[in-house]
């Protein structure tokens, strides 16, 4: 039996102006990025990217956790130290990603489901012993012609909602991630249509499954113009109606909200969330902060390119991000910080 204090973990997952990297990345997407910059997918170079990303100088001051992938809670530092021990000494969480990917949902052309509930509480047991305090499942939804489908919806918000059930009972705090994909034509106000059913979908879920709401973190896409809208929402007004999707959805017993970039541009996904912090400052009943992937570790891996001589330059571009999105998380960013 698990002796982790849910409650304070989740706090600190969401401590003020802090957030989470997201590091998880699997081997065929983390190969995708390697691809990027000439480097070689093998094991040893996955180990040595985030060997340089977990032992950046000052890394806890910023990020209060970081999400793995089951490869990665295994491995090593160069010295020996297991990543775990190694984040932990550093005052950050080690966390893990337990689901198996969206599959393609039968009946329901172009859209899919999550899975991963086979074998879980078996898993999530194994990933406590191994140092993980926390969890996190991604559920895809698509925007599109005639898309999403109440049954994509309704598989999600359940998938969701028994991975969070199944991780907090084992010991970890679940991360819940609903993410309304950025991808299409479509305009902010479908995507704010579709991120408000969504929402809702998921939290009637959770509370049918007993899930306890102060042990857990939400980790929602941003109300958006998709990628190919001939009109793109301003900064403001990206932040003003995701809040307000999320004052309409989610409950305030909540722990926190740490938002995924989902494609948008490392500055950009910074200024969304500052400008969030700014507008409803006091004004919201849990913290928001960030959980960024690309939007945190792109800049460092193009410094990096795999050579030991530019891991310096590689960990200060980290460090530059995680400075500027914890700025956002307290609504203290601003754009002519990125040039000191």
């Amino acid at each position: 039996m698990s002796t982790n204090n849910l409650a304070a973990i989740a706090q600190a997952m969401v401590s003020p102006g802090r957030g989470i990297l997201a590091a998880d990345e699997s081997t065929g997407t983390i190969g995708k990025r390697f691809d990027s910059i000439n480097v070689e997918n093998t094991e040893e170079h996955r180990r040595a990217y985030r060997d340089m990303l977990f032992l950046t100088p000052g890394m806890g001051e910023h990020i209060s956790g970081v999400i793995l992938y089951d490869e990665t809670l295994r491995q090593k530092s160069a010295d020996g130290t297991s990543f775990v021990k190694l984040l932990e000494k550093n005052g950050v969480l080690p966390g893990i990603k337990v689901d198996a990917g969206a599959k393609p949902l039968a009946f329901c052309p172009g859209e899919t489901v999550t899975e991963g509930l086979d074998n879980l509480p078996k898993r999530c047991a194994e990933y406590v012993k191994l140092g993980a305090k926390f969890a996190k499942w991604r559920a895809v939804i698509d925007i599109g012609n005639g898309l999403p489908s109440s049954t994509s919806i309704t598989a999600n918000a359940h998938a969701l909602a028994r991975y969070a059930a199944i991780c907090q009972e084992a010991g970890l705090v679940p991360i819940v991630e609903p993410e309304v994909l950025m991808d299409g034509d479509h305009d902010i106000d479908r995507c704010e249509e579709v991120t408000e059913w969504t929402l809702n979908a998921v939290y009637e879920a959770l509370y049918m499954n007993r899930v306890v709401l102060e042990h857990s973190v939400l980790k929602p896409s941003m109300v958006i113009s998709g990628k190919k809208c001939a009109k793109q929402a301003p900064v403001d007004e990206v932040a003003a109606r995701t809040v307000r999707t999320l004052k309409r959805t989610v409950p305030g017993a909540v722990a926190g909200i740490v938002f995924l970039s989902g494609g948008q541009s490392d500055e950009v996904a910074t200024a969304h969330l500052n400008s969030m912090n700014v507008q409803f400052k006091g004004n919201l009943p849990w913290p928001l902060s960030f959980s960024y992937g690309r939007a945190l570790q792109q800049p460092s891996l193009k410094a990096w390119k795999g050579q030991p001589a530019n891991v310096p330059a590689a960990q200060a571009a980290l460090a530059h991000r995680a400075r500027m999105n914890g700025l956002a998380a307290l609504g203290q960013y601003s754009p002519a910080l990125e040039k000191k």
